[in-house]
């Protein structure tokens, strides 16, 4: 089955961003329902949002980071409180990941492996 994974990027620092909440949600019609939130690690990584056994379905997701938080603890002026990233899985059986870079006045992903 496959899973969900992140990581953030602190492209100022060239380092992993640690302990950044990052929220998972599920599209449901024109509403979002939450799947749960995970902390980076001390890597800036959530190596799978699922727990074992289960799996994402084909649909829309949205993942969003408490980057202003981040940037606050280190007293950083920011632009962007949160950066949030909407994405369509349709391989169930495929891993998705899903990478954030990030500065304090901006932000780019892709699609990870």
């Amino acid at each position: 089955m496959a899973n969900l994974s992140t990581h953030i990027l602190d492209t100022t620092l060239g380092l992993p961003a640690p302990n950044v909440e990052v929220t998972l949600e599920k599209a449901d019609g024109d509403n979002w329902l939450a799947l749960g939130s995970h902390q980076t690690n001390d890597d800036g990584r959530v190596p799978a949002f699922l727990p074992e056994g289960q799996s994402l379905e084909a649909c829309n997701y949205r993942l969003t980071f408490a980057t202003g938080s981040y940037f606050e603890k280190q007293e950083v002026e920011h632009f962007y409180p949160s950066v949030s990233i909407t994405f369509t899985i349709l391989d169930v059986e495929r891993h998705h990941h899903v990478p954030l870079l990030l500065n304090p006045f901006g932000y780019s992903t892709y699609r990870g492996s």
